[in-house]
């Protein structure tokens, strides 16, 4: 087992692609579960606002960049189950999302928030997965148990039921493993089990969209995304958001633009207790961070080295740094607060669809107290260690230390024979 880091926002959906594009979310199109369309190329009249929590999910596939090659157009045989990400999927090869009446399911057990309901979507998928592996042997299997997750949201990461929902993962390892042992392909087969994210306790709700609308500011936050508004508000997982203005511009502004009008929204929110961070891009390579007591820095990203400079403060708490590359800025954060978090916020505030002003969530908050199925005692999406680091366990030794989650689509490609695609943000492990 190794610990290794998640991408920013760390929540579900967004954080699939590095297990299945081997690449942050956030430069193929995916900045968050919300997210508004600022270029009004994806998302429709009237309220171009895009939400992967409902009927949206099914246009996930389609608001990825087209360029970006998922692992199901790579790999010769394979099976997807609960994958929100199917690019490259036929219908035959998925299990659960994708199918109409599955779909409906899970829209009725989502919204009623039945707890119950999620294990035993869990308990079918664990019985359908390994009877197709046992049966049909697809070259590469990625299946993703919800349980875990939901358990958490409704009663706290650390309860017994989410125990439960492990077992449920243990018991399907278990299965493909037994079945493997007697076809005797056991000792050709990979077997690894990660997160997309990981879970802290949630004891207050900041409702965002509420408070900066008692600023004065029309706001569009889901539920309600119709009409005129100042701020799109859209929060993920509940513990990130992205915050949008000036609603009339088609392209992407920069906050050197934008701080003249803007700058007190932004003082505002640094004073909310339930901010940790707030993330001001600049350009698509640079990114000011401000953190509450603590000042604002300066991540920027030249020639492909990070480099981050301290301006009235050290917010991430990780010094001074500069001509940092990929692994050497995850290691210099490793021991920090904010797991990776250089790569991390470049990657998302460079995004054409990234907010205007990127909120990171303080332990113990959130950004939402209206319109959940459930009240929520536990979150995610933040850039704290809590929610950005994961376990990754494997069957078999590593023959190079993981260092993200985005490393598992490249190591598959690898242990299958099969080329690596230039340009990923993974290398492999085996």
């Amino acid at each position: 087992m190794r610990t290794v880091s998640t991408v920013f926002p760390s929540v579900t959906g967004p954080a699939y692609t590095p297990f299945l594009l081997g690449r942050f979310p956030g430069p193929l199109g995916l900045p968050g579960l919300r997210w508004y369309d600022r270029a009004r190329s994806r998302c429709r009249f009237p309220h171009f606002t895009r939400s992967y929590l409902g009927a949206q999910m099914r246009l996930m596939d389609g608001d990825l960049a087209p360029e970006a090659a998922t692992v199901w157009e790579l790999t010769p045989s394979k099976l997807g189950a609960m994958h929100m990400i199917g690019r490259g999927l036929r219908r035959s090869e998925q299990l659960g999302y994708g199918r109409p009446l599955f779909m409906l399911r899970v829209a009725q057990v989502h919204f009623r928030g039945s707890l119950q309901g999620w294990i035993d979507i869990d308990r079918q998928i664990a019985s359908d997965v390994a009877r197709h592996i046992r049966e049909r042997r697809p070259s590469f299997v990625f299946a993703a148990f919800t349980g875990v997750d939901k358990s958490s949201h409704s009663f706290g990461h650390a309860h017994p039921l989410v125990t439960d929902a492990l077992k449920i993962v243990d018991g399907a390892a278990a299965e493909i493993r037994a079945d493997a042992e007697h076809a005797g392909v056991w000792d050709e087969t990979h077997i690894w089990v990660s997160s997309d994210h990981g879970h802290s306790p949630v004891r207050n709700h900041d409702d965002l969209a509420v408070a900066i609308q008692g600023e004065g500011y029309k706001i569009i936050g889901h539920p309600w995304v119709y009409g005129p508004w100042d701020v799109a508000v859209m929060v993920s997982g509940n513990a990130m958001a992205h915050l949008y203005v000036e609603r009339h511009l088609r392209s992407r502004p920069w906050w050197p633009s934008l701080a003249r009008r803007w700058e007190s929204l932004a003082t505002f929110l640094l004073d909310r207790p339930a901010v940790d961070l707030v993330l001001l891009p600049h350009s698509p390579e640079r990114c000011e961070v401000r953190a509450p007591a603590r000042g604002a820095a300066m991540i920027e990203l030249a020639d492909g080295l990070f480099s981050y400079r301290p301006m009235t403060g050290d917010p991430l708490g990780i010094g001074e740094h500069t001509d940092l590359s990929s692994d050497e800025s995850h290691d210099v954060c490793g021991g920090s607060d904010y797991p990776d978090a250089l790569a991390q916020i470049i990657a998302l505030a460079g995004s054409s669809r990234a907010g205007d002003m990127i909120l990171s969530a303080k332990r113990d908050w959130d950004f939402r107290a209206r319109y959940e199925p459930i009240p929520h005692l536990s979150a995610h999406g933040a850039l704290h260690r809590e929610h950005m680091l994961v376990p990754l366990l494997s069957n078999r030794p590593f023959a190079h230390s993981p260092r993200r989650t985005a490393d598992v689509m490249p190591s598959a490609l690898s242990a299958l024979g099969l080329p690596v695609p230039n340009g990923l943000d993974g290398r492999t492990f085996v």
